[in-house]
């Protein structure tokens, strides 16, 4: 096949259409139907608690997870540089992007047999922790190709579309999903067609992620061996990308502002729906069941039209000044969201996290790219971008889990989150405003 020209339209597309084949995974496994799933398996063993055994230690059901979830993070965290790392060496991130695709994909499908038994509870969150690390492991890989594939200038509309595509994508495969689970009757076969979804999840992110695999730069394999030292190369790598933030003084406080107000927005999307069903008087289950997934499904189709607005009020605005005002919507959400008890509230909450979720993904990423130095190594510096995302992430689900644990409410640990948007927008303040372009 021939090489397709940096900024072309069908090379453009086959990287945004990866957000097609993965978004299924954040949507149906992170948020909406395995909470419900995990959820329900602890109603359908009569557990009012809500308690489950493991590690040695007796967890409330939601920390449990929220506390898996931050360790999965954190190896991601540890994982990537290394990874990035060899495979600058070998000349090939594709295989990288493969591989954790595949990790992926087989851990949704592995979900199948999800229980919360003792006797089985470690090997379902085995399972949970390879669609979790899939997902985030290809995704370092996945970034780093937009500064190779998009010019300055195509990124935040490229950016942009990849969102816009995952949502749709995602709302498809979620909209079957739901027709699955809720023509039917008793709530054992809901649960067996819950479980079906999981491997329609696993089948799509696989099946999709082949039209993006064919046209992304391969790279060329260079023939080294793998050696202890090339192991660490990418430690080594994210340490000189420090010593050069030093002299990036733009770059440096804007990865300090991502660092803050990203580990706020990432813990709330992934924690959203489990606050929904414990903390949000729905009635009856199946009232529950469906208004939670009613409530996804509005997320997503309003993120659409957020990550297109975001990127409009960027152009007019500046990347940073639009940052700024995303977050004071996101700092309100905390504040709202503490209050919350009816279903209206909750969906009403949840068109707002639409407009500004894909707009404040799509829009970090695109600014941080833009304020790249004039580099090849780019996978170095988005490899640096998702250690810090990541190391946020296990913070915020670390501190969101406790204050869950300790406080035994969800409540109080989302107010809590609204510091970090606070201090997000004061070190947005703080970026040197050297190009009007971007601010």
């Amino acid at each position: 096949m021939k090489k397709l020209k940096k900024g072309s339209k069908k090379l453009l597309n086959a990287w945004a259409f990866y957000d097609w084949a993965n978004s299924v995974y954040t949507l149906t496994i992170a948020s909406s139907i395995f909470p419900i799933f995990y959820s329900a398996l602890f109603i359908s063993n009569a557990s009012e608690m809500k308690t489950v055994w493991a590690f040695g230690f007796e967890f409330k059901s939601t920390a449990l997870i929220t506390f898996v979830t931050a360790f999965t993070f954190l190896v991601v965290s540890v994982m990537s540089p290394i990874l990035s790392g060899i495979a600058d060496y070998v000349g090939n991130k594709m295989n990288f992007l493969k591989f954790f695709c595949y990790v992926g994909s087989a851990g949704c499908i592995g979900l199948y047999w999800f229980d919360v038994s003792p006797e089985r509870i470690h090997l379902s969150l085995l399972f949970y922790f390879m669609g979790l690390i899939g997902y985030w492991g290809s995704l370092v890989f996945y970034n780093s190709y937009l500064p190779d594939i998009a010019f300055p200038e195509q990124q935040d509309s490229v950016s942009a579309k990849g969102f816009s595509l995952g949502y749709f994508g995602s709302v498809i495969l979620l909209i079957i999903n739901l027709f699955m689970v809720m023509t039917q009757s008793d709530g054992e076969a809901k649960m067996q067609m819950m479980r079906y979804a999981f491997i329609t999840v696993g089948i799509w992110w696989a099946l999709f992620s082949q039209y993006s695999f064919y046209y992304l730069p391969k790279g060329t394999s260079s023939g080294h061996k793998v050696t202890m030292n090339v192991v660490f190369n990418g430690l080594k790598e994210l340490r000189q990308v420090w010593k050069q933030l030093k002299q990036n003084l733009r770059l440096k406080r804007y990865l300090y502002a991502f660092f803050v107000f990203s580990m706020a927005v990432q813990t709330i999307m992934l924690v959203a729906v489990y606050f929904g069903e414990e903390e949000i008087a729905w009635g009856s289950d199946g009232e529950k069941t469906t208004g939670l997934i009613v409530s996804i499904l509005v997320i997503q189709l309003v993120a659409i039209a957020g990550a297109v607005l975001t990127s409009k009020a960027s152009e007019k605005f500046g990347n940073i000044k639009a940052l700024i005002g995303v977050n004071f919507i996101w700092m309100s959400l905390c504040f709202y969201a503490y209050f919350m008890e009816t279903p209206v509230q909750f969906y009403i909450a949840a068109g707002i996290v639409g407009l500004v979720m894909g707009g404040v993904q799509s829009l970090a990423r695109s600014t941080y790219s833009k304020f790249l130095p004039e580099t090849d190594d780019t996978t170095s510096y988005f490899s640096f971008y998702d250690v810090a995302e990541k190391i946020g992430i296990v913070i915020g689900m670390v501190i969101f889990a406790s204050i869950d644990q300790i406080t035994g409410t969800m409540r109080n640990a989302i107010l809590f989150l609204f510091i970090f948007f606070l201090f997000g927008i004061i070190l947005l303040f703080r970026v040197p405003k050297t190009n009007k372009d971007y601010f």
